[in-house]
């Protein structure tokens, strides 16, 4: 089978390599020369293991090709999925210009039936205007090139993207005709030939259904934030009552953990996307509101907590604080959404000197707030003279720390935790100052 990708960003190739991976001839198309070069080359541009080895691989037995021309292979493939980014606008909503725009050049170029597989999170009802879109471009040429429309919605999570792929829950496939269920059905049967897991549905439901997922698990995490600030006030230690209401098997306990927010890619946009389809169709989204409000705050927990100790925000002036971890969360690079670029903007506003560390994205960081901080080399690095340790990211190695070292690093002996990684009661008879997320 032959198919072509368009979009080389995290979805599109960890997409298109994994398809590879499975026996498909794939072709990945971006209109970013300089990255399509770079991926020729096999320079990988986003960071996820296990990738740049399948990448590579592909490439070299022959399935896996990069090209920035979608309409020289439109006559070659079956499928063609439009991976590219859907960015919210400033009112929240996605923006479908790149989704569009990949139909017109769609419509201006087929000569044989082809199904268009939107992959990108899009809202509900994006199918109808791909589909005219496509079909305003036939009627301009004035050929009838029969043609389809599906909707299969990813469901990657960062850092364990090509497992998720390669072995998913479910695949969820939106369709409207029995032929484009038919090549969606030979493109997934190789991956799951012990166990069928392909939900098929309706278009409409289909794009739904990424929405709604996202969703709830954002809810989840926004409730047990909530839940932990409040354990905080009443003197409850949240991690017993996580594991209290996980124990209920009507809710069991995934995405049940407190921190201090949440971010990425997937979950801020999704939530601010499934708010606006509402509004649009006259209907208040009050739940996901909320989810909303609870994790902005969420965001500034932890630079409450220390301004706090230090008796308020003024003294943080002239303070040294290190943080551990960048990105939203551990094993990626990505940092769209994350907690960490809250805490370096209200702690450099305040004055403080902040000295940062993250196994893969501190390049990722100095892109976005240049030299605003101090880079360390590593963790301990970070740690010299601090007057605090704000842990933001539950990296692996920051797991368990030598805080022996770490006690003779800093000024002070003073770790709020983000993540809720450490033993309170090892942290006191270390002699560390302990604060956590609701306990």
């Amino acid at each position: 089978m032959n198919i072509a990708i368009v979009g080389t960003g995290y979805v599109g190739l960890v997409s298109g390599t994994c398809f590879a991976e499975m026996g498909v001839n794939v072709t990945c198309v971006d209109v970013n020369q300089a990255k399509i070069e770079s991926l020729q080359k096999g320079e990988i541009p986003i960071y996820e293991p296990g990738l740049d080895e399948m990448v590579l691989r592909n490439q070299r037995e022959g399935r896996l090709n990069f090209t920035t021309d979608l309409a020289s292979v439109l006559d070659n493939v079956e499928m063609v999925f439009s991976a590219v980014g859907t960015p919210p606008d400033e009112d929240g909503s996605a923006d479908l210009q790149y989704v569009l725009a990949v139909a017109r050049t769609f419509g201006q170029n087929i000569k044989k039936y082809t199904v268009l597989v939107t992959k990108s999170t899009v809202p509900v009802g994006t199918a109808k205007k791909v589909k005219a879109a496509i079909q305003e471009e036939l009627d301009k040429r004035g050929v009838n090139v029969p043609f389809d429309v599906a909707s299969n919605p990813e469901f990657l999570k960062e850092g364990s993207a090509i497992t998720d792929f390669m072995k998913p829950d479910r695949v969820v496939v939106g369709v409207e005709s029995e032929q484009a269920k038919e090549l969606m059905t030979r493109l997934y049967r190789p991956m799951m030939l012990n166990n069928f897991r392909v939900i098929f549905t309706d278009i409409p439901s289909a794009e739904m259904i990424k929405y709604a997922a996202n969703s709830m698990l954002a809810t989840r995490i926004s409730f047990m934030n909530d839940i932990a600030n409040l354990c905080e006030l009443v003197g409850a230690d949240v991690n017993m009552v996580r594991k209290g209401i996980g124990s209920d098997t009507r809710i069991g306990s995934k995405f049940l953990y407190p921190g201090c927010g949440y971010g990425g890619s997937c979950f801020p946009k999704d939530v601010k996307a499934l708010i606006k389809t509402a509004e649009k169709n006259g209907y208040k989204m009050g739940v996901l509101k909320a989810v909303e409000e609870v994790n902005e705050y969420q965001k500034t927990v932890l630079f409450n907590k220390l301004a706090k100790r230090f008796g308020g925000e003024a003294n943080l002036k002239g303070k040294t604080i290190a943080m551990w971890g960048l990105a939203f969360k551990p094993e990626t690079d990505d940092m769209r959404e994350a907690t960490a670029l809250v805490l370096i903007d209200k702690l450099t506003k305040a004055g403080a000197i902040v000295r940062v560390f993250d196994p893969v994205a501190m390049n990722e960081c100095k892109r976005r707030v240049g030299d605003i901080v101090t880079y360390c080399n590593d963790m301990y690095e970070a740690l010299l003279d601090a007057d605090a340790l704000l842990l933001v990211t539950e990296w692996k190695q920051f797991r368990m720390p030598s805080f022996g070292v770490m006690k003779k690093s800093m000024k002070n002996a003073l770790i709020i935790d983000g993540r809720n990684i450490y033993d309170a009661k090892e942290l006191a008879e270390a002699g560390f100052e302990y604060s956590a997320i609701g306990c």
